[in-house]
């Protein structure tokens, strides 16, 4: 088993693009039209599970690592929903951007260049978010067994991702990436896609157990994404640690 699970191709790729993380039109924009339903789908999850108080900063106190954070895209929303955020990222440049971002809009949160096996600290965290980062990494088990040493027992691991199945090679490569262009060719590697059964398995055997997990679809029509029953392409787990 490897001790290390940056993908240096996956981490170049990403680098060369870094300073559109913020660009709604930009190279991510999938990502931003994402945004909305991966925050509220967060939010929701983390008060109902710890019975916070629903007002304007109900995730306060919460401690989140957001990894793979790229951009903070995610990061900023869960520390103005008040939680104390750590973002971590194995690209430099998407820290950079990170921090700069955050800077400029006078929010504190700790950015770090690093990936779950070498990244110190003393802290256990409330809640962990993998989101869209699996499918990008070397060795998923490591890096998972890796991720669970970070959380506390009784917290949160939200990890979204894309199914193995001929309908994600058709819609999320295929479709995504030569079709509509809506995505960098190359983007994706279905090889490196996770069924959930797969996934479930492995964070067993690091003490999560699964809670739910929802499918993630995309309506062409409204343009906007929702939660669904429908796992076949993008689906998000939550995993309790035991």
């Amino acid at each position: 088993m490897k001790n290390n699970t940056i993908n240096k191709e996956e981490i170049e790729k990403f680098s060369k693009i870094a300073e559109e993380w913020w660009d709604p039109k930009g190279k991510f924009k999938p990502l931003h039209k994402f945004n909305p339903i991966r925050i509220s789908y967060i939010k929701d999850n983390v008060v109902n599970t710890f019975n916070l108080r629903r007002n304007k900063q109900p995730l306060k106190n919460v401690k989140i690592l957001d990894i793979g954070c790229g951009g903070g895209l995610l990061s900023e929303p869960m520390k103005r929903l008040g939680a104390e955020v750590v973002g971590i990222d194995a690209s430099q440049k998407n820290i950079t951007v990170a921090k700069l971002h955050a800077k400029k809009n006078n929010l504190k949160i700790k950015y770090f260049c690093a990936s779950p096996e070498n990244f110190k600290t003393k802290t256990k965290f409330d809640v962990i978010l993998n989101m869209e980062i699996i499918e990008h990494v070397d060795d998923v088990e490591f890096f998972l067994k890796k991720c669970s040493n970070l959380l506390r027992k009784n917290g949160i691991m939200f990890v979204a991702t894309l199914n193995k199945t001929l309908k994600s090679y058709l819609f999320a490569i295929i479709g995504a990436e030569y079709v509509l262009n809506w995505l960098p060719i190359g983007t994706h590697d279905w090889e490196k896609f996770v069924k959930p059964n797969d996934l479930t398995n492995m964070l067993i055997k690091n003490k999560l157990k699964l809670d739910s997990l929802d499918g993630m679809k995309f309506n062409l029509i409204k343009d906007r994404w929702s939660i669904s029953n429908d796992k076949s392409i993008n689906y998000i787990g939550k995993f309790i640690k035991n």
